[in-house]
């Protein structure tokens, strides 16, 4: 037979509560009693039962982590930060993907969740959806990301002002003829989109420049996407001298589609990207970088905060993260 929990007690001289304590971490243990029992611990090779300490503490050791995509750069990089924090602190990742609430046999997010984690993780699913208010509404430690709600702690960047960083750097440059690759042409677009088309626009107004409907093209942020649409942009009669794309997937794309026409991207159209994707140096992209990793790590981070505490944090002041531009060869002035 294996050793227990009774073995390591009656070698340590305390009740087995007091081993429990000592080996969960938990208070209203003598320090040198907590050390005497992890050393007894790690000598007699015991490790306390996963499923006991749950059952003991009334949790589940998991928490869920619901995204509307899962192979997309952006969120696969942002659940990387959240398994790092997760992993060290001894929780189980249960993932839930919500990218097509129409499939056959789907199940909203919300009744999943109940007794089955301790808290939940969104990320950029819009506050108006309403899976996402029934998720908040089961009153369980919550933590956005990419997204804000009142009431509810989220991680976000200022997607509009980076956008203007990038409209801005494309002004500086000399460029007046300014296309733009969005994600669609959905009425209401996901946050980011929307705050992205926002400051684009605010740029170009202040700069006294005119934004050509036939310039605004939608990549569905893929790269795929990204090449269709710098293609339908390359097809117009006066095509633009710059563009500005959402994502730096569709950035590559677009990258794609100039190097099909015979094209080079800063030397005969500038492009800029805002992310900080991993090939983005590589391919020698113009982009605005985001915290993507710190974005899951520090979300994580507060929802972990909250599950100590035994209660959601309201009170917990929203965290918005800076971005930087890396000027690389993609961009370049305007030749006179």
């Amino acid at each position: 037979m294996g050793i227990t929990i009774r073995d390591v007690a009656q070698a340590a001289g305390v009740s087995t509560a007091t081993v429990s304590r000592a080996l969960r971490g938990l208070p209203n243990v003598d320090e040198q009693t907590r050390l005497r029992v992890q050393r007894i611990a790690r000598e007699l090779d015991y490790v306390i039962s996963p499923s006991a300490s749950r059952l003991a503490s009334g949790r589940t050791g998991s928490v869920a982590v619901i995204t509307p995509h899962i192979a997309r750069w952006f969120f696969s990089t942002v659940i990387s930060g959240i398994e790092s924090v997760l992993q060290s602190a001894g929780m189980d990742l249960l993932l839930m993907s919500v990218s097509n609430p129409d499939a056959q046999g789907r199940q909203p997010p919300a009744p999943r969740l109940r007794r089955r984690v301790d808290g939940v993780l969104v990320i950029a699913v819009p506050s108006s959806d309403p899976e996402l208010r029934d998720v908040v509404d089961l009153g369980m430690p919550t933590s956005l990301i990419g997204v804000s709600m009142e009431g509810v702690p989220s991680v976000t960047i200022d997607d509009v002002l980076a956008a203007r960083i990038a409209t801005q750097h494309l002004v500086n440059l000399g460029h007046r003829r300014i296309g733009i690759i969005g994600g669609s042409a959905m009425t209401a677009p996901f946050t980011a989109e929307h705050d992205r088309q926002r400051g684009f626009l605010d740029v170009m107004s202040e700069a006294g420049l005119e934004v050509d409907p036939v310039l605004e093209s939608y990549g569905h942020f893929t790269v795929a996407g990204g090449e269709q649409a710098m293609t339908a942009l390359l097809t117009q009669r006066n095509r633009p001298t710059a563009v500005f794309a959402m994502s730096d997937e569709m950035a590559f794309g677009a990258m794609r589609a100039l190097r099909s026409h015979g094209l080079v991207a800063g030397s005969d159209i500038s492009l800029v990207g805002v992310d900080g994707h991993d090939m983005s140096e590589l391919l020698d992209l113009t982009t605005v970088a985001q915290p993507v990793v710190d974005l899951g790590r520090i979300a994580a981070e507060t929802l972990l905060a909250q599950i100590s505490a035994g209660a959601v944090a309201a009170s917990i002041a929203p965290c918005q993260l800076p971005t930087r531009l890396f000027v690389r060869g993609s961009t370049a002035a305007l030749a006179r």
